[in-house]
């Protein structure tokens, strides 16, 4: 069944919500084609208290 245009607007969106609500630290792209969203990536970022704090000392 093929999506119109309103419903592939839609489940990009939903896509990029979800990328961002499960996200701490990190960058989320959206990469578009012939001005169609082709790709959306997520580059989590792993913070590490510990390793702040004994710089520190």
């Amino acid at each position: 069944m093929p999506h119109d245009r309103s419903t592939a607007s839609a489940d990009w969106l939903e896509l990029v919500r979800e990328k961002v609500q499960s996200l701490r630290f990190g960058v989320v792209q959206i990469v578009v084609h012939d001005s169609k969203v082709t790709q959306i990536e997520r580059t989590e970022k792993t913070r590490l208290q510990s390793v702040k704090n004994d710089l520190e000392s």
